[in-house]
Protein backbone atom coordinates (compact mmCIF):
# COMPACT_ATOMS: atom_id res chain seq x y z
CA UNK A 1 0.00 0.00 0.00
CA UNK A 2 2.59 2.24 1.11
CA UNK A 3 5.01 0.97 -1.86
CA UNK A 4 1.22 2.07 -4.49
CA UNK A 5 0.99 5.77 -2.19
CA UNK A 6 4.60 6.78 -3.20
CA UNK A 7 4.50 5.27 -7.38
CA UNK A 8 1.14 8.12 -7.38
CA UNK A 9 3.20 10.78 -5.46
CA UNK A 10 6.34 9.99 -7.86
CA UNK A 11 4.21 10.53 -10.76
CA UNK A 12 2.98 14.31 -10.34
CA UNK A 13 5.23 16.36 -12.15
CA UNK A 14 6.47 18.92 -9.20
CA UNK A 15 7.76 15.99 -7.23
CA UNK A 16 11.44 15.88 -8.28
CA UNK A 17 12.24 13.36 -5.28
CA UNK A 18 10.81 11.27 -2.17
CA UNK A 19 13.10 10.39 0.66
CA UNK A 20 12.53 8.26 3.54
CA UNK A 21 13.54 9.56 7.00
CA UNK A 22 13.13 8.90 10.68
CA UNK A 23 13.27 5.17 11.68
CA UNK A 24 11.68 3.87 9.04
CA UNK A 25 14.93 4.82 6.88
CA UNK A 26 17.32 2.73 8.70
CA UNK A 27 16.92 -0.54 11.06
CA UNK A 28 15.45 0.38 14.11
CA UNK A 29 11.56 0.45 13.29
CA UNK A 30 8.55 -2.36 13.61
CA UNK A 31 5.08 -2.87 12.22
CA UNK A 32 4.04 0.23 14.22
CA UNK A 33 6.71 2.59 13.30
CA UNK A 34 5.67 6.01 11.53
CA UNK A 35 6.59 6.74 8.11
CA UNK A 36 8.58 10.43 7.82
CA UNK A 37 8.40 10.66 3.94
CA UNK A 38 10.01 13.92 2.31
CA UNK A 39 8.62 15.13 -1.26
CA UNK A 40 11.06 17.75 -2.85
CA UNK A 41 9.15 19.66 -5.70
CA UNK A 42 9.47 22.23 -7.96
CA UNK A 43 5.92 23.82 -7.71
CA UNK A 44 3.11 23.83 -5.38
CA UNK A 45 1.02 20.66 -5.48
CA UNK A 46 -2.61 22.07 -5.14
CA UNK A 47 -4.35 20.24 -1.85
CA UNK A 48 -7.25 19.03 -4.02
CA UNK A 49 -4.46 16.99 -6.03
CA UNK A 50 -2.96 15.50 -2.33
CA UNK A 51 -6.32 14.88 -1.17
CA UNK A 52 -7.45 12.68 -4.15
CA UNK A 53 -4.30 10.82 -4.02
CA UNK A 54 -4.17 10.52 -0.10
CA UNK A 55 -7.77 9.78 0.22
CA UNK A 56 -6.83 6.41 -1.34
CA UNK A 57 -4.83 5.14 1.06
CA UNK A 58 -5.68 7.31 4.41
CA UNK A 59 -8.62 6.75 6.61
CA UNK A 60 -7.79 10.19 8.48
CA UNK A 61 -5.76 13.45 6.68
CA UNK A 62 -4.90 16.61 7.92
CA UNK A 63 -3.91 18.37 5.12
CA UNK A 64 -1.81 21.54 5.01
CA UNK A 65 -0.61 21.78 8.32
CA UNK A 66 2.52 24.72 8.69
CA UNK A 67 3.52 24.11 12.19
CA UNK A 68 7.24 23.80 11.04
CA UNK A 69 7.14 22.65 7.72
CA UNK A 70 4.25 22.35 5.33
CA UNK A 71 3.08 18.83 5.49
CA UNK A 72 -0.12 16.21 5.63
CA UNK A 73 -0.05 15.02 8.64
CA UNK A 74 -2.24 11.24 8.05
CA UNK A 75 -2.98 7.86 9.57
CA UNK A 76 -2.62 4.98 6.81
CA UNK A 77 -5.80 2.71 5.81
CA UNK A 78 -3.16 0.12 8.06
CA UNK A 79 -3.47 2.31 11.34
CA UNK A 80 -0.12 3.52 11.07
CA UNK A 81 0.82 7.69 10.50
CA UNK A 82 2.32 9.22 7.88
CA UNK A 83 3.77 12.12 7.65
CA UNK A 84 4.16 13.61 4.15
CA UNK A 85 6.46 17.07 4.15
CA UNK A 86 6.88 19.40 1.21
CA UNK A 87 10.14 20.92 0.73
CA UNK A 88 12.19 23.09 -2.21
CA UNK A 89 15.09 21.52 -2.61
CA UNK A 90 17.31 24.33 -3.43
CA UNK A 91 15.51 26.10 -0.23
CA UNK A 92 16.59 22.93 1.87
CA UNK A 93 20.36 22.63 0.67
CA UNK A 94 21.17 26.17 0.85
CA UNK A 95 19.74 25.56 4.67
CA UNK A 96 22.19 22.70 5.11
CA UNK A 97 25.30 24.83 3.13
CA UNK A 98 25.01 27.38 5.90
CA UNK A 99 25.45 25.22 8.29
CA UNK A 100 28.20 22.27 6.91
CA UNK A 101 30.02 25.08 4.55
CA UNK A 102 29.51 28.69 6.15
CA UNK A 103 29.67 27.37 10.20
CA UNK A 104 26.88 28.95 10.77
CA UNK A 105 25.68 27.95 14.88
CA UNK A 106 22.00 28.16 15.71
CA UNK A 107 20.24 27.52 19.60
CA UNK A 108 20.39 23.87 19.60
CA UNK A 109 19.41 21.08 16.88
CA UNK A 110 22.13 23.12 14.73
CA UNK A 111 22.77 19.96 12.60
CA UNK A 112 19.56 18.15 12.18
CA UNK A 113 18.80 19.06 8.51
CA UNK A 114 22.35 17.93 7.76
CA UNK A 115 21.57 14.73 9.40
CA UNK A 116 18.19 14.45 8.25
CA UNK A 117 19.57 14.80 4.50
CA UNK A 118 22.88 12.56 5.39
CA UNK A 119 20.26 9.44 7.14
CA UNK A 120 17.36 9.68 4.72
CA UNK A 121 16.74 6.86 2.12
CA UNK A 122 16.26 8.16 -0.91
CA UNK A 123 13.03 6.70 -3.08
CA UNK A 124 12.53 8.50 -6.32
CA UNK A 125 15.02 10.89 -7.49
CA UNK A 126 14.06 12.26 -11.11
CA UNK A 127 17.48 14.03 -11.61
CA UNK A 128 19.67 12.52 -9.32
CA UNK A 129 19.58 15.83 -7.33
CA UNK A 130 19.09 14.69 -3.86
CA UNK A 131 21.16 12.13 -4.59
CA UNK A 132 24.04 15.04 -5.53
CA UNK A 133 23.14 16.81 -2.37
CA UNK A 134 23.96 14.22 -0.26
CA UNK A 135 27.04 13.49 -1.85
CA UNK A 136 27.44 17.25 -1.43
CA UNK A 137 27.50 17.12 2.19
CA UNK A 138 28.73 13.79 3.02
CA UNK A 139 32.12 15.15 4.55
CA UNK A 140 34.06 15.50 7.61
CA UNK A 141 32.44 17.21 10.08
CA UNK A 142 33.99 21.16 9.91
CA UNK A 143 36.47 21.90 12.66
CA UNK A 144 34.43 25.53 12.58
CA UNK A 145 31.59 24.76 12.45
CA UNK A 146 32.40 22.48 15.53
CA UNK A 147 34.01 25.48 17.28
CA UNK A 148 30.81 27.82 17.14
CA UNK A 149 28.41 25.45 18.02
CA UNK A 150 30.56 24.96 21.50
CA UNK A 151 31.30 28.48 21.68
CA UNK A 152 27.68 29.96 20.82
CA UNK A 153 25.45 27.34 23.02
CA UNK A 154 28.41 27.22 25.74
CA UNK A 155 27.67 31.34 26.88
CA UNK A 156 23.64 29.89 26.32
CA UNK A 157 24.33 27.09 29.21
CA UNK A 158 26.30 29.55 31.48
CA UNK A 159 28.56 32.72 32.31
CA UNK A 160 26.28 35.30 30.36
CA UNK A 161 23.64 37.16 31.79
CA UNK A 162 21.07 35.62 28.91
CA UNK A 163 22.51 32.12 29.92
CA UNK A 164 20.19 29.36 30.84
CA UNK A 165 21.48 28.36 34.29
CA UNK A 166 20.89 31.77 35.27
CA UNK A 167 17.50 32.07 33.97
CA UNK A 168 16.33 28.78 35.78
CA UNK A 169 17.68 30.16 39.16
CA UNK A 170 15.57 32.64 39.09
CA UNK A 171 12.33 30.74 38.03
CA UNK A 172 13.01 28.35 40.54
CA UNK A 173 13.11 31.10 43.10
CA UNK A 174 9.89 32.27 41.93
CA UNK A 175 8.39 28.88 41.92
CA UNK A 176 7.70 29.54 38.39
CA UNK A 177 7.10 25.92 37.10
CA UNK A 178 6.30 26.69 33.55
CA UNK A 179 9.11 28.87 33.18
CA UNK A 180 11.19 26.39 34.69
CA UNK A 181 10.04 23.44 32.69
CA UNK A 182 10.52 26.07 29.36
CA UNK A 183 14.35 27.04 30.45
CA UNK A 184 15.09 23.39 31.15
CA UNK A 185 14.13 22.32 27.87
CA UNK A 186 16.08 25.19 26.23
CA UNK A 187 19.20 24.29 28.37
CA UNK A 188 18.97 20.83 27.69
CA UNK A 189 18.93 21.73 23.50
CA UNK A 190 22.08 23.57 23.76
CA UNK A 191 23.72 20.88 26.06
CA UNK A 192 23.38 18.31 23.74
CA UNK A 193 24.16 20.45 20.70
CA UNK A 194 27.29 20.67 22.50
CA UNK A 195 27.74 17.08 22.81
CA UNK A 196 26.87 15.94 19.60
CA UNK A 197 29.19 18.95 17.99
CA UNK A 198 32.13 17.44 20.47
CA UNK A 199 31.62 14.40 19.04
CA UNK A 200 31.47 15.62 15.50
CA UNK A 201 28.08 13.42 15.42
CA UNK A 202 25.32 15.34 13.31
CA UNK A 203 22.49 15.52 15.60
CA UNK A 204 19.39 13.22 15.33
CA UNK A 205 16.27 15.07 16.51
CA UNK A 206 14.51 14.93 19.63
CA UNK A 207 14.05 11.58 20.32
CA UNK A 208 16.35 9.31 22.56
CA UNK A 209 19.06 11.32 22.81
CA UNK A 210 20.95 10.42 25.94
CA UNK A 211 20.49 6.78 24.64
CA UNK A 212 21.97 8.23 21.29
CA UNK A 213 24.94 9.77 23.04
CA UNK A 214 25.65 6.68 25.28
CA UNK A 215 25.97 4.60 22.17
CA UNK A 216 27.64 6.99 19.84
CA UNK A 217 29.21 9.85 21.71
CA UNK A 218 32.89 8.73 23.24
CA UNK A 219 33.35 11.59 24.81
CA UNK A 220 30.96 12.58 27.48
CA UNK A 221 31.08 14.80 30.54
CA UNK A 222 31.22 12.72 33.81
CA UNK A 223 28.73 11.38 35.48
CA UNK A 224 26.39 12.03 32.22
CA UNK A 225 23.55 9.38 33.40
CA UNK A 226 23.19 10.26 37.24
CA UNK A 227 23.63 14.06 36.79
CA UNK A 228 20.57 13.97 34.32
CA UNK A 229 18.49 11.79 36.49
CA UNK A 230 19.09 13.57 39.51
CA UNK A 231 18.00 16.47 37.69
CA UNK A 232 14.94 15.31 36.75
CA UNK A 233 14.19 14.04 40.13
CA UNK A 234 14.59 17.66 41.79
CA UNK A 235 12.89 19.76 38.77
CA UNK A 236 10.04 20.57 40.66
CA UNK A 237 10.36 19.20 44.14
CA UNK A 238 13.81 20.90 45.17
CA UNK A 239 15.52 24.27 44.07
CA UNK A 240 18.16 24.06 45.93
CA UNK A 241 19.12 20.50 44.92
CA UNK A 242 17.99 21.50 41.58
CA UNK A 243 20.72 24.44 41.21
CA UNK A 244 23.34 22.20 42.45
CA UNK A 245 22.41 19.48 39.70
CA UNK A 246 22.62 22.38 37.25
CA UNK A 247 25.85 23.24 38.84
CA UNK A 248 27.56 19.90 38.69
CA UNK A 249 26.12 19.10 34.76
CA UNK A 250 28.12 22.53 33.65
CA UNK A 251 30.82 21.69 35.60
CA UNK A 252 31.43 18.16 34.15
CA UNK A 253 30.79 19.60 30.74
CA UNK A 254 33.22 22.39 31.21
CA UNK A 255 36.01 19.98 31.93
CA UNK A 256 35.63 18.17 28.52
CA UNK A 257 36.05 21.23 26.66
Amino acid sequence: MVNQLFAELSALPQVEAIALGGSRAGSHFDEKSDYDVYLYCDGPVSEDIRRAILSKFCSHMELGNHFWELEDNCTLNSGIDIDILYRNLEDFTAGVANVVERYQASNGYTTCMWHNLLSCKILYDREGRLAAAQKRFAVPYPKQLKENIIRRNMKLITGTLPAYDGQIKKALERGDKISICHRTAAFMEAYFDILFALNERTHPGEKRLARLCLEGCPILPGNFEENLDALWRSLFEDPNQTQENLVSIVKELTKIL
